[in-house]
């Protein structure tokens, strides 16, 4: 159906509700497309139709890097012969050390072309020494027998590491490496003596083509084993429900890293699946990169286009101004996905203004829900809804459990070839992954935008997993009060965490800006700053005079004097809190929190 708002193919949201004694079963009506057996299918299909069109892109020198589709199979296939000749294969995965490039795509595509898993990880365990400990401890729990990086030079600290001893070590440049190192250029030479098509006829859907390793904000990363299944269903979830994929190829300019299961599963494959080109934006939403991202799109723009919030943010600030800017991003834009958190509506309203300026319509603007366990998405928003918030409903192919407490709110749990079956060398945390009717609990809360019309879509809220009961039995709702407390505390705070589990009040750690933090005067980690502390005060209790219950009023909060450590795994690589090390690490600091003598203590 073409849309009169967006003028694109779309589907509209068409879902069945099944109540059960103590859920509710939530599926799409929309019939899931055929689905291939592997992603070198699509490879192949794009090299015989369309082979001089460009499949990756990335800065070189002065200009661009392009590689074709024909190009790229190519060189793919001669991958897989020369990791065929190494005897490799499912028992022998790579890891990946650097971030997103064309020769980092080309290995994973050779490494799935051959059944060999790949680990993408991120650079900063790598090229942080601080966070050294995480790397360790993948590469113990992995045991790789290769080892990548673009530059041996730039990441000779981490390939250095005794867990890498006797790994072979490939990079794309080989100046200043610290031992015998192969060239990325040598893999690309092949092994006449292996038969590509018989190494890719090896493989098939329930083949592991990588291990994506969560980010543990609730307890140590988990090796969520991917197969071809999980990313081709995937794909075709989302084309069924977003036919305008296949009207023509499209294009991203994209730089949300690969070790990630958004970046490297959900965008690089729907390129690769539908003929599109990536080019590789070797920007990002920070001060210090965002000025590539800005010269990257105005030379290379999409017709797709997919970041976070605090991307989409910095996009319309500078597009204030940069007319240049606004002109390339939405001259040939058909969509705009968010995800990560929701996305402002003033944001959100500002970016379907400007596109209206510029093209005369409006793009399909949305969202989806999805973890590293379900390959992604899982539900999407598929037709114009006009507001950020919202989550979807069901793709193609997937069963939802809702399990409802008696506010309507939700525990969400999800079914469909798109699932994990576990994680990598863990039985017993994949064993409590699932419940006992094969559904995977993913830890999650929503709630339906009308209870009376389930086709208007579920909203996220929140962590189940977060909650927890005071010792009153009452149970806190920790996710959504940590937002409703950033939200409060904006412009004083870097980040915040609920504490109060078998406590009788809801207490918070405060991590504060930097320049809101007026002298130096700390005691065994508290900030004493009487100007913050009563502006947290005055705040905090605006917000407690509003709550409807013990459980949505903060009482006490302490600021916090150091930062969260990544060192420590306070911190994980996507820059979110991990409650269970930070309340370990910080137990003093806790104990504190419940003093009402304390001199740090902030009582609301």
């Amino acid at each position: 159906m073409i849309d009169s708002q967006t003028g694109l193919d779309l589907v509209p949201h068409s879902v069945s509700l099944t109540r059960r004694k103590s859920d509710l079963i939530l599926t799409s009506q929309v019939p899931l497309a055929p689905v291939v057996e592997r992603t070198a299918d699509w490879l192949h299909h794009s090299a015989e139709q369309t082979p001089d069109n460009v499949f990756l892109s990335e800065r070189a020198e002065a200009g661009w890097r392009d590689v074709t589709f024909a190009q790229a199979l190519r060189m793919v296939r001669a991958i897989a012969t020369s990791l065929g000749a190494r005897g490799m294969g499912p028992q022998t995965p790579i890891v990946i050390l650097s971030g997103n490039s064309i020769n980092h795509a080309l290995l994973s595509f050779g490494a799935q072309y051959a059944g060999v898993p790949t680990v993408p990880l991120a650079e900063q365990y790598s090229l942080i020494p601080e966070a050294h400990g995480r790397l360790t401890y993948v590469l113990e729990k992995v045991r790789p027998v290769m080892a990548y990086a673009e530059d041996a030079a730039l990441y000779a600290g981490a390939l250095a590491l005794p867990q890498l001893r006797g790994v072979e070590i490939v990079a794309t440049h080989l100046d200043g490496a610290q031992g015998a190192a192969t060239s990325f250029a040598s893999l690309l030479e092949g092994d006449k003596g292996q038969n590509a098509d018989a190494l890719l006829a090896s493989t098939g859907p329930d083949t592991v083509a990588k291990v994506l390793f969560t980010s543990g904000s609730s307890s140590d990363p988990k090796g969520v084993l991917t197969t071809q299944r999980m990313m081709c269903a995937n794909q075709m979830q989302m084309a069924s429900v977003l036919p305008f994929l296949r009207d023509r190829a499209p294009r991203i300019c994209d730089w949300l890293p690969w070790n990630h299961v958004f970046g490297g599963s959900h965008n690089v494959n729907m390129m690769l699946a539908h003929g599109g080109t990536l080019v590789i934006d070797d920007g990002k939403p920070t001060k210090k990169h965002f000025e590539r991202t800005v010269r990257n799109v105005i030379e290379r723009p999409g017709t797709l286009s997919f970041n976070v919030p605090v991307g989409f943010s910095m996009l319309v600030h500078e597009m204030e101004s940069n007319l240049a800017l606004r002109e390339a991003y939405f001259g040939d834009l058909d969509m705009i996905f968010y995800a990560g958190a929701s996305l402002p509506q003033d944001v959100w309203t500002r970016l379907e203004e400007m596109a209206v300026e510029v093209r005369g319509r409006l793009p399909l603007m949305i969202s989806s829900w999805g973890m590293t366990e379900t390959a992604p998405a899982t539900l999407m928003v598929h037709e114009p809804i006009g507001r950020s918030g919202v989550i979807g409903v069901p793709l193609p192919g997937t069963e939802i459990k809702l399990i409802p407490d008696d506010e309507m709110r939700c525990e969400l749990r999800v079914k469909g070839p798109n699932i994990m079956a576990g994680y990598f060398d863990d039985p017993e945390r994949t064993a409590d992954a699932f419940d006992d009717e094969g559904f995977l609990r993913t830890g999650d809360a929503v709630r339906f935008v009308d209870v009376n019309d389930p086709e208007r879509g579920l909203a996220f809220d929140g962590r189940v997993s977060e909650d927890f009961k005071l010792l009153t039995g009452t149970w806190v709702q920790a996710g959504k009060l940590r937002l409703d407390a950033l939200e409060v505390l904006r412009g004083l705070v870097q980040d915040v965490m609920i504490c109060g589990h078998d406590r009788d009040a809801v207490g918070l750690f405060i991590f504060p800006r930097p320049d809101q933090v007026h002298g130096d005067n700390t005691s065994e980690g508290a900030v004493i700053d009487p100007v913050l502390q009563s502006q947290i005060e005055s705040r905090l209790s605006a917000m407690a005079e509003a709550a409807s219950g013990s459980a949505r009023r903060i009482s006490r909060a302490i600021i916090l004097a150091e930062p969260p450590s990544l060192k420590d795994s306070e911190i994980t690589d996507k820059g979110s809190l991990n409650p269970r090390k930070i309340m370990a690490r910080r137990a003093a600091l806790l104990e504190r929190l419940y003093d009402n003598e304390d001199p740090a203590l902030i009582r609301v």
